[in-house]
């Protein structure tokens, strides 16, 4: 089925053994929720370690990350690289070829942010 019969015919789309009635729900159970789309953000600049990730989002949790983490990588969005040649173990975590189909979207999120951040909001400077 091309793009435009999906327009037309608007058939439902089976994800994760759930059914979605539009794309745009199919694609919130990839990238939906609070942290998601802020750790793909994360990485789009390229690959990172967990702890470096931990840094950035001061306010998610550790379980929270993790879970996160290991949900983007069974989706695909996420690859999870460990190299253990030498102690300590190194983990770092990137965008997959699938993950970085996102990226459009994701900055054209954070430009959003922005426009909502000055219009209803407010930046505030983090002390050092």
């Amino acid at each position: 089925m091309n793009r435009e019969e999906l327009f037309e015919k608007k058939p439902l789309i089976k994800l994760h053994d759930k059914l979605f009635p539009c794309p745009a729900s199919a694609a919130m159970e990839l990238i939906g929720g609070k942290w998601k789309s802020v750790i793909l953000t994360h990485l789009i600049d390229g690959e990172k370690r967990y702890n470096e990730l931990r840094k950035e989002m001061p306010t998610i949790t550790e379980r929270t990350l993790s879970l996160q983490l290991k949900q983007l990588e069974v989706d695909g969005l996420v690859s999870r690289k460990v190299f253990t040649k030498k102690p300590p173990l190194k983990v770092v975590y990137s965008l997959t070829k699938f993950g970085n189909t996102v990226i459009p979207v994701l900055q054209t999120i954070i430009e959003w942010g922005i426009t909502a951040a000055i219009a209803k909001g407010e930046f505030i400077e983090q002390e050092k």
